[in-house]
């Protein structure tokens, strides 16, 4: 009677833990932000960012420049301006002050386009996961949606969003219309049977 009693509840704590497994990795319970930053002034430069900028008429301070290692970008006639951490507007306006600081021009008019965007990343139960080119209003379905769609093996819906936040990566739950930011990783969990 004893080996019987000592046999089930073995089979009892094997079943619960064989159930456990079947549940796969679980997110987080920290929800993804709904809301991003600069989605309309596109996104914050990054060292190694390529960027065009056009300061109107004057051909000798615009054309291609890339931000180096620091965040720094050497112009021609003003210097160096701190480029990283902002976004291509508010970069124009650093311009286009500093311009007017060194008193080369009254009223300049700067415009700044980043030609490299950092790119979002798509891994897990995807058909095709890799790294895809961030566009305006991206969303977690339409970045899945560029990987070829969920896998027949994908706990659809169910999203990690990795994002780097002060240096660092955070780990957040995402539904799909959750928009996404360049740099982003997201991950498509694989749902167990």
């Amino acid at each position: 009677m004893t080996l019987s009693k000592s046999l089930c509840t073995t089979l009892v704590v094997a079943a619960s833990l064989g159930l456990a497994a079947c549940a796969g990795p679980s997110l987080p319970d920290r929800e993804a932000p709904r809301a991003i930053a600069n989605v309309k002034d596109g996104n914050l430069l990054v060292p190694g960012n390529h960027i065009r900028i056009t300061v109107f008429n004057e051909p000798n301070l615009s054309g291609e420049f890339i931000i180096d290692s620091t965040g720094n970008l050497a112009m021609p006639l003003i210097g160096d301006i701190t480029a990283a951490g902002v976004t291509t507007q508010a970069l124009a306006g650093r311009i286009a002050d500093k311009i007017r600081g060194e008193n080369y021009l009254r009223d300049p008019r700067v415009t700044v386009e980043s030609s490299s965007l950092r790119p979002v990343y798509v891994m897990g139960e995807v058909r095709g996961p890799g790294e895809f080119l961030y566009i305006d209003g991206m969303t977690v379905l339409s970045a899945i949606a560029r990987a070829g769609g969920y896998d027949y093996r994908a706990r659809e819906g169910q999203v990690l969003l990795i994002r780097q936040e002060d240096g660092k990566p955070v780990d957040y739950r995402a539904e799909e219309y959750t928009p996404v930011q360049p740099g982003d990783i997201v991950r498509v969990l694989e749902r167990r049977f």
